[in-house]
Order: C-alpha cells, then sequence, then structure tokens
C-alpha cells in the first residue's frame, strides 16, 4: 500500500502537463503512486504520460472517454491503494516535500485530513490564499470550515484525505463547481483536521480552463452546488454565521436574464432586483 495516492485528471494539457508531473515525480515522499486518468485527450497528453510513465513505475495510466473532471476523479479513487488520496489539476504543481510534509503530520496527529496552504498563480502574480501561521489540529467541523476557507474556497487539491473517509463520497459526474460539496461533506466526515505550513500547492489560472469561461450550463451547476452545501449545512446543524453563505433559492427571468432573485442563508432571505439591487432582508 502506498503512503499517498495522487489523482490527476487529464485532458488537453499538453502544454502544462510535464510541469505537473515533474512536480510529482521529484516528491521527497517516495512511497506514493500517481494514478493519471487521461480523460479523452485529443492533444499529445496522453503521449506525455507514456513517456513519464516509461521512466516511473509509480505513475499508471488509465483511459476512458471524455466524461469530465469528475467521472475522472472517480475512477481514479476506483483504483487508488493509498492510505491517504490527494488530488492534483493537470495545469497545476506543488512543491517538492509537499506530500511528506501532509504525510507526516496526518501521521503525527492520527488525522483524517491534512491541508497546506495554496497559491494562486497566473503569468503575472501569484497570491497565497489561506496565509497559515502554525501547524494546528482541528476537531469541530465549524474550525474545519472556518480554517480551510471552506465556504468560499471550496478547494480539494491542497489536502490529503484519508481513503476510508471518501468511502461514501462521489463527484458529480457531469457538474462543474463540484468540490465545494464534496470538500465540506470530506471534511465533516473527518475526526480531525491538521493544518501544515511551509509548503505550497500552486493553483494555476489558466485561460483555457473548463470552469474560466462561465455560460448558462456553469452558472445553473453553481447555483445547485450552493444550494447542496447550504443544505447539508442546515441538515447536520453546522454553526456558521448567518449571513455568511448564501444561495439562490428562486429566480425569476425574463429573455435568460434574472430579474428578481430571491436568495437565502442559514436562517435570512433576501430579496434581489438583478441580481444586484437588494430590497428587503427577512429573517
Amino acid at each position: 500500500m502506498a503512503k499517498v495516492s495522487v489523482i490527476i485528471p487529464v485532458y488537453n494539457v499538453e502544454k502544462y502537463l510535464e510541469r505537473c508531473l515533474e512536480s510529482l515525480v521529484n516528491q521527497t515522499l517516495k512511497d506514493i503512486e500517481i494514478i493519471c486518468v487521461n480523460d479523452g485527450s485529443t492533444d499529445n497528453s496522453l503521449k506525455i504520460l507514456e513517456e513519464f510513465a516509461k521512466k516511473d513505475e509509480r505513475i499508471k495510466i488509465f483511459n476512458q472517454e471524455n466524461k469530465g473532471q469528475s467521472a475522472a476523479r472517480n475512477l481514479g479513487i476506483e483504483y487508488a491503494n493509498g492510505e491517504y488520496i490527494g488530488y492534483v489539476d493537470s495545469d497545476d504543481w506543488i512543491y517538492m516535500d509537499f506530500y511528506e510534509k501532509l504525510y507526516n503530520a496526518a501521521v503525527k496527529y492520527d488525522a483524517d485530513i491534512a491541508a497546506a496552504d495554496f497559491v494562486r498563480k497566473n503569468d503575472k502574480k501569484h497570491k497565497i490564499r489561506l496565509n497559515l501561521k502554525s501547524e494546528e489540529v482541528y476537531t469541530k467541523i465549524e474550525e474545519k470550515i472556518e480554517v480551510c476557507h471552506a465556504i468560499k474556497e471550496g478547494c480539494i487539491w491542497n489536502k490529503i484525505y484519508r481513503k476510508n473517509i471518501l468511502e461514501n463520497l462521489k463527484f458529480v459526474e457531469g457538474m462543474y463547481f463540484e468540490d465545494g460539496i464534496y470538500t465540506l461533506k470530506a471534511l465533516y466526515n473527518s475526526n480531525k483536521l491538521v493544518t501544515v505550513v511551509n509548503t505550497y500547492y500552486y493553483y494555476f489560472v489558466n485561460s483555457t480552463s473548463t470552469v474560466k469561461k462561465m455560460n448558462r450550463k456553469k452558472l445553473n451547476d453553481k447555483i445547485k452546488c450552493r444550494q447542496e452545501m447550504l443544505c447539508f449545512i442546515k441538515e447536520k446543524n453546522i454553526e456558521i454565521p448567518d449571513g455568511s453563505f448564501w444561495a439562490v433559492k428562486k429566480a425569476y427571468k425574463v429573455l435568460g436574464r434574472s430579474y428578481f432573485t430571491i436568495m437565502e442563508s442559514i436562517k435570512s432571505k433576501k430579496y434581489l432586483l438583478f441580481n444586484a439591487i437588494p430590497i428587503w432582508v427577512a429573517k
């Protein structure tokens, strides 16, 4: 059994894939398996994967027809044999000691999740998102949500997860912005979360990314994801401040444009004109 199984969905990323794979094969934690799911790529991505796999037996390639990132991750989970699971997007990269530090901290504290900081990177600048200052252990779901910025930054890839807490969790296939509800449920399932400092996941803001350009499908998926997150928060009686998280309850449209929207929080509702002008807030 590997210490960490790293799952990478791959779709038409020939420009960035080598950088990603180099950061993985050179990890200071050697006992990892690198599960690459080729999601029907039509460029040279598969060729690059095969070239790396010839040099490193830890790389395992699985091919599927194009079904999207969620389906690729679900397939990767099926084949993962690691004690912990990590996720990396194929246009991102990580510090060389990333998985060693996360794994060692998880084992040290018997934590189901270890989380590091991440950097939002584009061609011109980078910004550290969580600004973690110390190695701390959290057991309350509200604390885990707060330290991970899980309401605002519902990302999965700056963490490792003990495999057994993911057994009943699947990514919703064919849906964008699915990371938010997945992360929230994983945090809820975990016994402890430990924060890990001085190592980073680099999230590359790719202008050709599948989630960069918004369309109606992506907007609807984002709304559905936030609705599901709010339902989960209420169902599990997670105590976050009212008004800190909003989801669309109902939107009235004319010619595809919302003219009146009802937003819902933990206890409150607010009513907006044209998605921007608040006309009433009720508790």
